[in-house]
């Protein structure tokens, strides 16, 4: 179930905020569980057995991490160990045993290897093995207190609104807000505010510039300005569709009195790849810098090892985004532009006009998203090549219908990749005057209005439109 369908809008959400707001507080939890699962089973129910399973191994050896952190620290360390493997183990079948067997199929005697046949990926597997191992870290650093109530850990772990797509939460996030929150009509306002630009950017903006981006990469031999256009259309279609996503999951958490932390800051805005990193997909980043690059060491040790800690964080976040050799290579480039920035280059760029910076960054930025969106890396370099004229032809029909069919929601996006709503605020905000007050107090609520009917639109009319890190 995807949050931008008429099912869930009008069918799964209703009920379930009725069934929510209608029992007493201390059956609240059980019934987001409960709905939670019904979310998350409703395509392939078969699922909800490999997440059951994660919960019953972060609630049993988080409680002996937790029982022995103090008095017996080697045993807890233990058993924090056992935790994760088994919890990678369910991550690295499903997302990864056929690409190890492809791989070990080309190496000579073994050409028998056949890839497991009907093994899929469960939905949202990735985002809730990295919040059970954030939990069972927490509670053996001493970070957070063990949560002896299975339920609670159950909910953290199944809350429908950041189940499959993130952002990944921590369980420090939300740990009081389980135990105990405060609802109220403005917070529920704030919430529905914000799941509807979600939804708005969903459907009005990611879906519309998809088509660009799906014709580009699907043409044999792309002219140069339509492989151009089409990558620049993926750019914004990835993140348009991945912060709608964050968007929506933060306002229903709001909407049941639950706070999630940002996961994107205009990252577009960025005037090098650091700063990209700084702003995108900020949960997993910050995940993987507490959880793997300061464990080994971060960068209070020597260069070389600098070096080795950041090599290993980006390969494991290229393997982290799917198994295939392009993401990959898609972890390793931001590997060597981050690199680069820290200890070659980044000095000199700094001293660099803004509007230059600006463009070095997101020229670099596209080309990550080539990589990203290509099916191989074959495939990637053909792409490459259609931008820097293997088709020997400069434009094109194609790319000119595409502008003249989408020029207003490509300049949409790019208004909507710029901080203009803080601006406004901003703005606003120093009048103080009575019409400014009302603008900032009602400007969203009908903003919100207007989005949920243009995209009630595009769903009556539409089809099928799941996000794209629901295969993450």
């Amino acid at each position: 179930m995807v949050f931008s369908s008429l099912i869930f809008l009008f069918a799964y959400l209703a009920v379930t905020l009725v069934l929510y707001y209608v029992v007493p507080f201390k059956a609240r939890n059980a019934v987001l569980f409960a709905v939670s699962l019904v979310f998350y089973g409703w395509g392939e129910p078969k699922y909800i057995v490999v997440m059951l399973f994660s919960i019953l191994v972060a609630y049993i050896f988080g409680f002996f991490v937790g029982k022995y952190r103090e008095s017996a620290p080697k045993k807890a360390r233990t058993y924090l160990i056992v935790s994760v493997i088994l919890n990678l183990s369910a991550l690295l079948f499903f997302k990864y045993a056929n690409f190890f067997i492809e791989n070990l199929a080309l190496i000579p005697g073994l050409g028998g290897l056949e890839p497991i046949e009907g093994l899929k990926l469960p939905v949202g597997i990735s985002f809730y093995t990295f919040q059970i191992m954030s939990y069972t870290i927490d509670v053996y650093r001493g970070d957070a207190a063990v949560q002896r109530d299975p339920l609670k850990l159950a909910l953290y772990i199944a809350f429908f609104p950041q189940l499959v797509a993130g952002p990944i939460v921590r369980y420090t996030t939300v740990a009081e807000e389980i135990d105990e929150r405060h609802e109220s009509v403005s917070e529920f306002s704030a919430g529905a505010v914000r799941f509807l630009f979600g939804l708005g950017k969903k459907m009005l903006l990611a879906n519309a510039v998809a088509r660009i981006a799906d014709a580009a990469f699907a043409a044999v031999m792309p002219s140069v300005l339509f492989a151009w256009l089409g990558a620049v259309a993926y750019t914004f279609q990835i993140y348009f569709d991945f912060s709608a996503y964050s968007d929506m999951a933060i306002g229903l958490g709001r909407m049941f009195g639950f706070h999630f932390l940002e996961n994107f800051n205009y990252p577009y805005v960025a005037r090098s790849v650091t700063e990209f990193w700084r702003r995108w997909h900020i949960s997993l980043s910050t995940w993987f810098r507490d959880y793997v690059y300061i464990p080994l060491g971060g960068n209070r040790c020597s260069r070389a090892r600098n070096v080795w800690n950041l090599f290993v964080v980006w390969f494991l976040t290229g393997m982290w985004h799917g198994a295939s050799w392009n993401f990959i290579a898609w972890g390793l480039w931001f590997f060597v532009l981050l690199v680069g920035e820290k200890f070659l280059w980044g000095k000199a760029l700094e001293r660099l006009p803004s509007l230059v910076r600006h463009a070095y960054a997101m020229v670099l930025v596209v080309f990550s998203w080539v990589l990203f969106r290509a099916e191989t890396l074959t495939a990637a370099a053909a792409y490459f090549a259609a931008m820097f004229g293997s088709s020997g032809v400069w434009c094109g029909s194609r790319v000119v219908y595409y502008v003249l069919e989408f020029w207003p929601e490509l300049l949409c996006c790019c208004i909507a990749a710029l901080p203009v709503k803080q601006w406004l605020e901003t703005a606003l905000q120093k009048r103080d005057a009575a019409p400014a007050r009302a603008v900032l107090t009602w400007g969203p609520k009908l903003a919100a209005m207007a989005l949920l009917a243009c995209s009630y639109c595009k769903l009556v009319t539409g089809s099928f439109n799941p996000f794209i890190y629901f295969r993450f």
